[in-house]
């Protein structure tokens, strides 16, 4: 590969070491494009420039030539783990919003359903065309849950307001705040996918390439469409939250001379893309669409319409086989794979997948593989060799804040009704509970005769109906230190319960088949009843 600048036409002088310790150097940047940015700090592998000089001899044009030599043509993919772009999506479902934050190398933050009131949010509406019939079943069905919402948004608070009395030190104002938080806890389970919500996400470009493409591979219309809007927006102008500052400067100068005036035009109102080259060649990866259909069939074929099997809230998937020998690597991967194209346990699953000879297996495992590209990663499916694995059956909101931790690999089933749902504990013992109980009912009815309507996408527009109490199911896979941290993390008090009872089966999982583990924990015991004005 050909050196990024040209050698010194003289040799440098000998180095020499440094006089003392404050030789070293180090400093901040700030104002340089992500991609600029990104050029100069790959700089270093191939050019004695400093930062600082790299970046004072750089502009966009120089980067995207570089890029597109680099980058494109050699591979490079490592320098696009240099450009971090910060985004804004706002007014997505929360559906769309799981798929799009269901990426291992992600940070950012969204809207919570735990305390904010969403009956304002709107709702994401899929395109029907001319069936009028379907448009009125999902128009309705979502509206008739915001309503229930809201009622029991109201309900709930009025029960804690006769259960829990304001302490004389508790101001008002913050007792209200917090008995509408705890009410939000119950009600959210109302919320269908549908719901909007919006977040903010903070990712490398390549991160961004690979989202982007994912998002582009996916079955909803809403998400593909959302991973067209994250490519533009990272190939146009950004929004600028200096620009109005920066526009009042600038005619300020003009108005003293204006060809200053013109330069500091050029310099200060530059319309900036923050990754306009390392994104461009993002599209629809044909590995993951081929793959997920060829799944699913092997998945229907292998499982035979048997019923799917009742499973505890958190199993622990030992790789102990019940003839005692242990589980290959082999049978994991097929499992994985086969588990994220149905609705079955991991133990059901593996029990049929054991079952089979080797040739056939060996059919399935080729599935996962036969139509990667050159350049595509592996399916997650393959992050096989995890000592802990927890096959997590729970309600989709408290499912939200689990899928949260990004150290563990973990492995989703599409959203369906055959789990039943979840009753929130505040509603469970209440006169709540009846209409609670009737509209997660009415919702799963109509998800089950939407999805059998004829319209485009039936099986995927239908998923949006389901309210955040409907259980789905996940697998976790991680090492012991994960592990810890998640039980720990959110078996804390101020936690949701939905998720409390999940890291105290995690725990609790872990002690009786590692015992011996299990004093390392600083867990919270979940059967404590805990003070519901402690936030």
């Amino acid at each position: 590969m050909p050196p990024l600048d040209p050698l010194p036409a003289s040799d440098p002088p000998p180095a020499s070491p440094s006089s003392d310790a404050s030789a070293t150097e180090v400093y901040a940047i700030h104002g340089a494009d992500p991609e600029v940015l990104a050029y100069a700090m790959a700089k270093y592998s191939r050019s004695a420039l400093s930062m600082k000089q790299s970046l004072l001899e750089l502009n966009a044009q120089r980067a995207e030539q570089f890029l597109n030599t680099f980058y494109f043509q050699y591979g490079h993919r490592s320098i696009a783990d240099l450009a971090h772009i910060a985004f804004a999506v706002e007014r997505l479902s929360l559906l769309a919003a799981i798929v799009l934050v269901d990426e291992q190398r992600w940070d950012g933050q969204e809207r919570s359903t735990r305390y904010q009131d969403f009956k304002k949010s709107g709702w994401y509406l899929p395109a029907f065309g001319s069936n009028q019939q379907a448009r009125q079943l999902y128009t309705r069905q979502i509206e008739k849950l915001f309503a229930s919402y809201e009622e029991i948004s109201r309900g709930a608070i009025e029960l804690l307001r006769s259960q829990v009395p304001r302490p004389a030190e508790m101001k008002q104002e913050a007792y209200d705040r917090t008995l509408r938080a705890r009410a939000f806890d119950g009600a959210r389970y109302l919320l269908p996918l549908a719901a909007n919500t919006s977040l903010g996400e903070i990712v490398n470009a390549r991160t961004l390439e690979t989202q982007v493409s994912r998002l582009l591979s996916q079955p909803h219309a809403e998400v593909r469409r959302l991973g067209e809007k994250l490519r533009e927006a990272a190939a146009t102008p950004c929004w600028n939250v200096q620009r109005a500052a920066l526009e009042d400067l600038q005619r300020d100068i003009a108005a003293v001379d204006p060809v200053l005036g013109k330069r500091a035009e050029e310099l200060l109102l530059r319309e900036v893309a923050v990754a306009p080259t390392l994104v461009k060649y993002a599209a629809p990866v044909e590995y993951i669409q081929k793959t997920r259909v060829e799944l699913e069939q092997a998945a229907l074929e292998l499982m035979e319409s048997a019923p799917i099997q009742p499973s505890p809230l958190v199993d622990l998937v030992e790789n102990q086989l019940d003839g005692g020998e242990r589980e290959s690597m082999e049978i994991e991967i097929v499992t994985t794979l086969l588990y994220g194209a149905c609705h079955y346990s991991y133990r059901q699953i593996r029990e049929r997948v054991c079952a089979l000879d080797a040739p056939r297996r060996d059919e399935l495992l080729l599935l996962g593989t036969q139509h990667r590209g050159r350049h595509d990663e592996l399916l997650r499916a393959f992050s096989s060799g995890y000592q802990l694995r927890f096959d997590i059956l729970m309600d989709i909101g408290g499912f939200r804040d689990m899928h949260r931790h990004r150290r563990c690999v973990q492995t989703l089933q599409s959203f369906t009704n055959l789990h039943d749902y979840d009753v929130p504990e505040l509603i469970a013992n209440s006169n709540l509970r009846q209409p609670y109980e009737q509209a997660v009912r009415e919702a799963h009815a109509a998800f089950e005769t939407l999805s059998q309507m004829d319209i485009p996408e039936a099986k995927e527009t239908a998923q949006y109906l389901l309210p955040l109490g409907t259980r789905c199911r996940s697998l976790f896979k991680m090492d012991f230190a994960e592990a810890l941290y998640i039980a720990e993390l959110r078996s804390a008090p101020q936690g949701h319960i939905s998720y409390r009872r999940v890291a105290w089966e995690m725990y609790e999982a872990i002690a009786k088949h590692h015992p011996a583990l299990a004093k390392d924990f600083r867990i919270t015991d979940v059967n404590i009843p805990i003070d519901p004005l402690q936030r």
